[in-house]
């Protein structure tokens, strides 16, 4: 069901079970490994949706504290049954607007939600106001969008020479990080 704001309408991508397991088995993984994203560190995922993510993230990861974040509480309710026995925080709230003090974070992770949302640019500075300074935000990449979801994705970029504080850090071909100064 649509979330309507004066901004966009959000649509959830569909629950599919195979690419659920891909994700959960292949892309999150490998995510996790060639962007570094810091063990026992602070860590939060940005538009978790229903928390094909956040299992994978706690295990590998073993993070101090994790959170997902995500505007639909119906998705937030089922991230609830895919979490159960982590040590997983689930908040409702607005990427754009994020329900956390300056430097809360020491990652924070996105799997295309600045993608598909609108004014990304107010993502990017409320995604670099949560991080610590040398905290990483490890996102996927316009080719990563173009080839998930080739249509939705409309050849969207994000405004990063506006965002300065993220500066470029490791690259892995889908996937990208960038570090807070």
């Amino acid at each position: 069901m649509p979330i309507a704001s004066p901004d966009f309408e959000y649509r959830p991508f569909p629950d599919v079970d195979s690419r659920n397991r891909r994700q959960q088995e292949l892309e999150v993984p490998l995510f996790l490994s060639l962007l570094g994203v810091p063990c026992g560190a602070r860590l939060l995922e940005v538009g978790c949706g229903r928390g094909v993510a956040l299992a994978p993230i706690a295990r590998q990861c073993t993070p101090a504290r994790l959170v997902g974040l995500d505007v639909d509480q119906g998705l937030l309710d089922e991230a609830a049954g895919n979490v159960i026995g982590l040590p997983v925080e689930l908040v409702c709230g607005d990427v754009r607007d994020l329900p956390f003090a300056d430097g809360s974070f020491d990652a924070v992770i996105d799997f295309g939600t600045t993608y598909h949302i609108g004014r990304p640019l107010d993502a990017l500075r409320e995604i670099a106001r949560v991080l610590v300074p040398g905290g990483r935000f490890c996102h996927e990449t316009p080719l990563a969008q173009a080839l998930s979801h080739p249509v939705r994705w409309g050849g969207r970029t994000l405004p990063w020479s506006q965002v300065p504080e993220l500066s470029h850090g490791r690259r892995a071909l889908l996937w990208s990080c960038r570090q807070r100064a």
